[in-house]
């Protein structure tokens, strides 16, 4: 199959993927409506179409947090997204460097904080959850510390687990102990390419940065069990008082939908925010990220650096979001989909093929830059 398309890619890694991965990346929360949602939301904006407007060069250059791009345009952070390649976020970092755009570590990726680092050239994102043991978080921050990352992403919106009834389906939760393990060897030797490349070739497999309070246990149920009784939903506002003590970089809180929210985070002196709903992983039946977006920009985009991500499957929703008034635009599953079907080549290449499709949208929407699109590029929001 020759990929052009996010959706491809898609296919393509449902095809090599056991079911429990493939499951856990590609799925939501309860019946997935947020999930289609947020897709369905960007396809129904129209972009404007306009003629003979002289634009004969695109620039996509874009500045986050001091740090010039090539485009307005990120990796998110994805838990376990590096099992789908082998070291798959060691692939994914220099994917993203080749395109000169930003790649955000999760605090649950696959890969340790310093792996990616000896695997980088340049200073990338972290990703960060409130978690119950303080002393770790301070551990982990200062690592990222030491280590150079450039940003901090302080998600928010996870204060425990949203219920996925696919991982259930498919023995990823739900199946603890020799049951839950059969299950999942039953589906990798299903799929022989993923398990010499992950399974054998891919080891160890400690679960990265949390290995060390997993203290041994690195099963996916160590795993998932230690995310549901270390997330803490008893955080406030006032807790991220710790986190402004521990970090001095730029500050990126993640996972807000609300104005009033969005008013708390600019109050606390965040430097910027993703407007996000964890991509219908969390709270399903809540608004899609690009219907939450203008009412927020509208109260802080003055204020602090609006990202936002959820949905965006190519070039063009890129530029939809950036209409409607993003500085940048994170994607997730797209860049899932293409580490597990073909690695970092395939995230090289849904790359080229996002700024492609950029540069196809602005020039027949009559913009030659960044700074150009805004709301009279759209004919119709969602």
């Amino acid at each position: 199959m020759i990929a052009a398309s996010v959706s491809d890619y898609r296919e393509l890694a449902r095809r090599r993927l056991p079911r429990f991965l493939f499951d856990y990346i590609d799925g939501g929360s309860y019946a997935e409506i947020t999930l289609r949602r947020n897709v369905d939301a960007l396809q129904q904006i129209e972009l404007r179409q306009r003629v003979l407007r002289a634009v004969s060069t695109v620039d996509l250059r874009a500045t986050l947090f001091g740090q010039p791009y090539a485009m307005p345009v990120g990796l998110a952070p994805i838990g376990l997204a590096g099992l789908t390649a082998r070291r798959g976020e060691r692939q994914a970092v220099r994917a993203a460097e080749h395109a000169d755009i930003p790649f955000t570590l999760s605090t649950v990726g696959a890969c340790t904080l310093e792996e990616v680092a000896q695997a980088a050239s340049r200073p990338f994102w972290f990703q960060l959850y409130m978690i119950r043991d303080r002393a770790f978080m301070r551990d982990l921050l200062a690592r990222a510390r030491s280590l150079g990352c450039s940003a901090l992403m302080f998600t928010v919106d996870m204060p425990l687990p949203g219920s996925r009834y696919r991982d259930y389906h498919s023995g990823l939760a739900g199946a603890p102990g020799l049951r839950g393990d059969m299950r999942r060897l039953m589906q990798g030797l299903l799929r022989p390419g993923w398990a010499f490349d992950v399974g054998i070739m891919g080891r160890p497999h400690t679960l990265g940065n949390v290995a060390p309070v997993l203290k041994g246990k690195s099963g996916i149920e160590d795993f998932l069990g230690w995310m549901k009784n270390n997330f803490d939903p008893s955080c406030s506002w006032k807790d991220l008082d710790f986190i402004r003590s521990e970090w001095d970089g730029p500050l990126i809180i993640k996972g807000l939908l609300d104005v009033e929210d969005a008013r708390e985070a600019a109050a606390m002196g965040a430097d910027g925010l993703v407007v996000s709903n964890h991509g219908g992983r969390q709270l399903d039946g809540v608004a899609a990220t690009a219907s939450a977006l203008p009412g927020i920009v509208d109260e802080v985009g003055d204020r602090l650096t609006v990202l936002v991500d959820g949905g965006v499957r190519s070039g063009l929703d890129v530029v939809r979001m950036l209409a409607l008034g993003a500085k940048g635009v994170l994607l997730g599953r797209a860049w899932a989909y293409a580490l597990a079907a073909r690695g970092e080549a395939g995230v090289h290449h849904v790359l080229e093929l996002i700024e492609a499709e950029m540069r196809v949208a602005m020039t027949l929407g009559g913009v030659g830059t960044i700074a150009g699109l805004d709301r009279a590029s759209l004919s119709r929001m969602a």
